[in-house]
């Protein structure tokens, strides 16, 4: 695989002519370049008029390896051709480099240029390219491809400083100013041009130079290029420390590279360069895997239209009046904060509210708010913020917060802004944690990734009030005033939300069927029952100790809903059942709308005997319209569970109700059957803090669950 190398470009506050004196002072050998042992020149020709100079040399340069590999190829100087050809009137200076040791095996080729800076001509520019292609080197190709590589990166930071300490050793000879080349008056004119044949590098290796960056280089010379888009596209190492940070010059690369392709591939539509650093870190600078992340990233924001959200969305009623979260200053390192009083957040009520695409898009506006202020504060601060803080409350969290739905769509929101908004937390502090705090961390870090674990910083009882605690990362006037410090937030109280703000099953339905959710699919179903009618969702469980949650709310007359297990194949239906369940619409696991009131074939045999081939686990439960009913029950065997919502006839009938019509029950459900390592350590806590709605099988079946189900 061909290795690659592009450099910002850096910027020497000198005029060209002065830098090009201390380049010179780097020949024939360089003191502070070890590895540069000293150069021979090939070919050396200057033109009629003066403006041109073209001289190439043969480099000797130390192997810097491991003792194994120099034993291995021989050799502890390899050579290297580089030709360079100045051009005084444009003020430029071309470096071509490529190997000669090692040529059949290792191909490099290296193209330099210096110029004048397109808005200050007492300024240099410098840009630098390279590609390393390791075809055969005795079987360790990705060793040499590494240590090429990290050495070309380390001489690359040294060659600034070079270029500084010759010019500094000139200003204490007196040479402070070199005046620009001026064509002479009777001496014709030579372009550059039409050198190119004059000093023709004698291996035919030169052409296999990169013609991408020759081309570059040619661009550069002319005025013209200086306004095309990929001019635009250049990046200053000066603007890379001022507003993205300190880099390493391989991070540079990687950046630049990047914002190049972005270009080439998305017709000179490119993220910023905040965004482009952000999906190279969370890839740890891996080029290829940021690019595919990026890309997958981008084909996201366009198809939910994620660029418009900030413009387009209308905080609801029950957010702007329950949801306890805001922004509320920034942190000593000069990140915005994001306050969220998770304990106070009634995840259920939102859910409901809003659905779980309001809820999405929610966090997503606080994302795209983020990134925002991470910009506005570079630009404020002064150095650059690429990330915020996050102050977590977690007082009054408790089992309820471990709603199945409710942490399911919390693990999808983590999953979309991991893929989407990598490396945008900058540190997340959680304070007032109480004891089941563990049980949901259990269930949420494995979701999130070691590098953003890594800036979780959590704080027992009242622990972040003295040292070490939250004013050694947030100024204590800007910390808020409900863990007992002075700054006012304007965050809601949260609490519960009131049924007034759910959604009605007609709207929820509306909700599902509109499309183009960024929710995949919805963890909810609605079911219809007419008259003795049922509903069924049979389940094969063959891990002992798991746990089946089950969550519904009667959105329309009453049911009755109850959970039997049996150790006994279920026999596949008859011909005549699969019949009538599809005239009917009325089988399991799905099923339809009805209008016909008709009796329902159960998957439970009609000749099997209550308590001897089937059980009940969960009791018979009745719910009336408008419930809402959580449960779990654990496992302690093996075998087919089926939960069963059935219609329970109304005694009492509205006046103007037709007296043929079908009653009708509606029911939405979710349920989710959970791995019994996943609750190793907290069924004890689960248990006992929700002795309402958790069930364990009883050992000998027999028959009724001694605990209700709601």
């Amino acid at each position: 695989m061909v290795q690659k190398y592009q450099s910002p470009i850096r910027i020497y506050k000198y005029p060209f002519e002065l830098i090009m004196a201390a380049y010179q002072r780097r020949f024939p050998t360089c003191e502070m370049i070890p590895v540069f042992l000293g150069s021979d020149t090939i070919h050396e020709f200057n033109s009629e008029d003066g403006a041109v100079h073209i001289i190439e040399r043969r480099c000797r340069l130390n192997v810097e390896a491991p003792y194994i590999l120099k034993k291995i190829i021989g050799v502890d100087v390899v050579f290297f051709i580089q030709k360079n050809t100045l051009d005084r009137r444009a003020r430029t200076l071309k470096i071509e480099a490529y190997n000669e040791s090692f040529a059949n095996r290792i191909v490099i080729n290296e193209t330099c240029l210096y110029s004048v800076h397109p808005e200050n001509p007492d300024w240099t520019c410098f840009e630098q390219n390279a590609s390393l292609d390791v075809k055969s080197f005795f079987g360790f190709e990705n060793a040499v491809e590494k240590l090429a590589m990290k050495q070309y990166s380390i001489n690359i930071k040294k060659g600034k400083e070079i270029i500084e300490y010759y010019v500094n050793e000139m200003a204490k000879e007196g040479i402070t100013h070199l005046p620009p080349f001026e064509d002479k008056v009777g001496v014709p004119v030579v372009e550059v041009t039409e050198l190119e044949g004059a000093c023709a590098v004698s291996s035919s290796r030169n052409n296999s130079l990169t013609q991408s960056h020759a081309e570059g280089a040619a661009n550069h010379l002319s005025p013209e290029a200086s306004q095309t888009a990929e001019a635009n596209l250049k990046m200053e190492s000066e603007y890379i420390k001022r507003y993205l940070g300190e880099m390493t010059p391989f991070q540079e690369s990687c950046l630049v590279q990047l914002k190049k392709w972005m270009a080439d591939a998305h017709q000179g539509k490119v993220p910023s360069d905040q965004t482009l650093m952000r999906f190279l870190q969370a890839q740890d600078f891996n080029l290829e895997k940021a690019r595919e992340m990026l890309c997958h990233s981008l084909v996201w924001r366009k198809k939910y239209q994620v660029d418009k959200i900030l413009s387009t969305y209308d905080y609801p009623p029950v957010i702007k009046q329950f949801f306890p979260g805001g922004w509320h200053h920034c942190d000593k390192d000069g990140r915005p904060v994001y306050i969220l009083r998770l304990g106070q957040m009634d995840v259920k009520g939102f859910i409901k509210s809003v659905g779980e695409e309001g809820l999405m898009k929610l966090t997503l506006c606080v994302c795209e708010e983020g990134l925002k202020s991470v910009e506005e504060a570079t630009r404020t601060s002064g150095k650059p913020v690429s990330s915020w803080t996050c102050l977590l409350d977690l007082e009054g969290l408790n089992m309820r917060h471990l709603w199945r739905p409710g942490v399911k769509a919390l693990l999808h929101i983590i999953e979309i802004v991991e893929a989407n908004y990598p490396e945008t937390m900058g540190r997340v502090l959680i304070v007032r944690a109480p004891r089941v705090f563990p049980i949901l961390w259990t269930l949420v870090s494995t979701f999130i990734n070691d590098t953003t674990r890594s800036k979780f910083i959590f704080y027992a009882a009242n622990n972040y009030e003295g040292p070490g605690g939250l004013a050694d990362f947030i100024d204590k006037k800007y910390l808020p005033d409900f863990l007992g410090f002075e700054s006012q937030t304007k965050i809601c109280e949260g609490g519960l939300v009131p049924k007034s703000f759910y959604m009605s099953v007609e709207e929820y339905e509306k909700e599902k069927a509109e499309g183009h959710h960024l929710f995949d699919d919805s963890m909810y179903h609605v079911i219809s029952l007419v008259k003795g009618q049922f509903h069924e969702v049979v389940l094969s469980i063959t891990d002992k100790g798991s746990v089946i949650c089950w969550d519904f709310d009667v959105m329309k007359d009453d049911i009755s809903f109850c959970v039997f297990q049996t150790n006994q194949p279920l026999p596949p239906p008859s011909e005549k059942e699969l019949n009538e369940d599809d005239q009917q619409g009325c089988g399991h696991p799905s099923l339809q709308m009805l209008t016909l009131e008709t009796p329902v074939h159960s998957v439970i045999p009609k000749g099997w005997t209550l308590g001897k081939d089937y059980f009940v686990v969960e009791p018979m439960l009745t719910c009336k319209d408008g419930e809402s009913v959580q449960g779990s029950h654990v496992t302690r065997g093996e075998g087919t569970y089926i939960l069963q919502w059935k219609h329970v006839e109304t005694v009492h009938h509205h006046s103007f109700d037709f007296p043929l019509s079908t009653h009708k029950s509606k029911v939405m459900y979710y349920h989710e059957v959970l791995k019994s390592q996943d609750y190793k350590g907290s069924m004890s806590s689960l248990q006992s803090s929700h002795s309402g709605t958790t069930c364990t099988s009883t050992g000998e079946q027999s028959g009724i669950s001694s605990c209700p189900s709601r």
